[in-house]
C-alpha cells in the first residue's frame, strides 16, 4: 500500500462552507482514479474567537451580523447548496451560535486517539443537521462517546490546560501562515487551497499532487 497523502484542513465546525467543502472533497475521493489513502489532519480556526463561552442566541447573532432579511436569504441559499452534496441544513433547529473552542479541544484530543475524522464528521452533522449546541461540554462528551473516544482523555481535553494550549498554538500557526478564512487546505506542506472547491477541482488536482508526492519519495 502506498503512503497516505496528507491533507491539513483548517476549519471551524460552525462554518457551513467547511461542511460543504468536506462533502465536495469526499465526493471527489469517491471517484475512480483518486489517490488512496488520504490522511486528514484537522486544525482549528475560530470564526468567532471572542464569542462568549455560552454562545449567543442564533437569531440575535445573525441579525446583528447580517440583518434579519439577509440572514434568512443566506440560510435559504446555503440550504440549497447543502442539498447538492447531501447535507440537510436544519437552520430552523439551531438555537444558538456556540463558542467552538471546546469543540476544537475535543478535535485535538481526537487526533491523539486517531479518531479525528469521526469526531469532525459528528460535530458537523450534529450542529448543522441536528441543531445540537456543540459549545456545551455534555454535548461534546456524547459526540466523543459516539465516535469511540476514550473517556478519560476526553475529560482531560475539555477541562485541562494542555488542549487549550495546543489549540491556541495551532490557531496562531494558522494566522502566521496568513490564513484569513476557512476551509483552507494544505497539501505536501506547499500547496494552499482556499474555499469549498467543487469536486471537479479535486479530481484534477489530487492525482497530480499524489504523483508528485510519490516521485519525491522515490527520489528522496
Amino acid at each position: 500500500m502506498s503512503d497516505p497523502l496528507p491533507i491539513t484542513v483548517y476549519s471551524d465546525v460552525i462554518c457551513p462552507w467547511c461542511y460543504v467543502g468536506k462533502r465536495r472533497l469526499e465526493a471527489a475521493l469517491a471517484s475512480p482514479g483518486m489517490p488512496a489513502p488520504i490522511e486528514f489532519s484537522w486544525r482549528p480556526f475560530e470564526l468567532n474567537p471572542d464569542m462568549p463561552a455560552e454562545g449567543i442566541e442564533r437569531k440575535i447573532y445573525r441579525a446583528r451580523k447580517f440583518g434579519e432579511v439577509r440572514s434568512a436569504e443566506l440560510d435559504v441559499r446555503m440550504a440549497s447548496t447543502g442539498r447538492e452534496v447531501g447535507i440537510e441544513f436544519a437552520f430552523d433547529r439551531m438555537r444558538r451560535t456556540p463558542n467552538t473552542r471546546l469543540a476544537h479541544r475535543l478535535i485535538w484530543e481526537a487526533g491523539r486517539q486517531n479518531r479525528q475524522d469521526a469526531v469532525v464528521e459528528r460535530l458537523f452533522h450534529g450542529y448543522f443537521e441536528e441543531g445540537l449546541d456543540i459549545g456545551r461540554a455534555d454535548v461534546l462528551e456524547g459526540i466523543a462517546a459516539a465516535a469511540g473516544l476514550e473517556a478519560d482523555g476526553v475529560d482531560r481535553a475539555l477541562t485541562g490546560t494542555d488542549s487549550l494550549q495546543a489549540v491556541t498554538k495551532l490557531e496562531q500557526q494558522g494566522y502566521g501562515m496568513g490564513i484569513q478564512g476557512v476551509p483552507f487546505f494544505i497539501l505536501l506542506a506547499k500547496y494552499s487551497i482556499s474555499g469549498a472547491q467543487p469536486p471537479e477541482f479535486w479530481r484534477e488536482a489530487l492525482p497530480k499532487i499524489a504523483e508528485e508526492a510519490s516521485s519525491a519519495r522515490a527520489t528522496g
